[in-house]
């Protein structure tokens, strides 16, 4: 009997171990290996290549539109970390409060969430829409603008309006994760330090933040993690464009592996994007460890 009970548990080992290297861990093994080769359409199904060494990762340095991209990376995963996990707590705490129909609100917030990012890309692409979108529709019946806002055309303006989309798109993620961060907290104390004479803001500072810390900070990585990743919402809206001006790096890497065929200078920028999503996967790691005493 204990003998199959081990035999059972080296099965049920061996399967998710399977699944993480076939499909996690080699695809990433090859991308790194394809970095260092020259790859084209000639070769690609070879298996001997060219070595190149670090060229690849050279000319991927040297190009200016890969510094654009990259620089358009950070603002976009850092307006959408500090955004997502600010509106997601002020909404957590918000539906925290026991009022008619905050469930069905919850609710809403919720199903923006579960629907394909091709779908969000196509909506807010029709949002944005120069002459017939709602965004300017409401800016000038506000009287806020005089002529209509190029939303997706405009290099000026691109960025802004990928990055509101994926707001939009992620932040149900992140309060739904507050809000049970929020159940963690003894309402104990909130009780005590009301009748200390404590207002809304004390308790907010003293009480509530310190004991969702952790959890913030686990958050603020899963949603950079995820927002490193974000390639369908920004190529149904603008494909990076116009001028790459709302290009991020896993759609640039697209773009040099299956427009341009140069796999190997695509693989380069997927390895750049993946070093950055691993080295925050740790931290995100590191916090579950502390948040759980280890």
């Amino acid at each position: 009997m204990l003998a199959t009970r081990t035999a059972l548990l080296h099965v049920f080992l061996f399967v998710p171990i399977a699944y993480l290297l076939a499909f996690v861990g080699f695809p990433i093994v090859y991308n790194v290996i394809m970095s260092v080769q020259e790859v084209n359409l000639g070769n690609i199904a070879d298996l001997v290549r060219p070595f190149v060494g670090l060229d690849n990762y050279r000319e991927v340095m040297a190009d200016a539109s890969f510094r654009k991209v990259f620089i358009n990376s950070l603002v976009f995963v850092g307006v959408n970390v500090v955004a997502q996990v600010s509106i997601g707590l002020g909404l957590a705490m918000f539906f925290a409060q026991r009022f008619p129909g905050a469930s069905f609100l919850r609710g809403l917030l919720l199903a923006s969430w579960m629907l394909p990012a091709l779908v969000v890309g196509a909506l807010w692409k029709w949002m944005f829409a120069t002459e017939y979108g709602v965004a300017n529709f409401v800016l000038r019946a506000l009287g806020l603008i005089g002529s209509p806002v190029h939303w997706l055309s405009d290099p000026a303006v691109a960025l802004t309006s990928v990055t509101i989309a994926n707001i939009w798109f992620g932040m149900p993620f992140s309060m739904i994760l507050i809000a049970a961060a929020l159940t963690s907290v003894p309402l104990e104390l909130y009780e005590a330090a009301a009748l200390d004479g404590a207002g809304a803001t004390a308790r907010f500072r003293y009480i509530t933040l310190p004991a969702i810390r952790p959890a913030l900070l686990a958050i603020a990585c899963l949603v950079t993690i995820y927002t490193m990743r974000a390639f369908d919402l920004i190529f149904a809206m603008t494909q990076g464009g116009p001028l790459d001006a709302s290009n991020v790096l896993p759609l640039l890497s697209y773009q040099f592996s299956f427009q341009q065929f140069q796999f190997g200078v695509g693989s380069a920028i997927g390895t750049f994007a993946f070093v950055i999503v691993f080295g925050v996967a740790l931290v995100y790691v590191r916090t579950l460890k502390k948040e759980g005493g280890e």
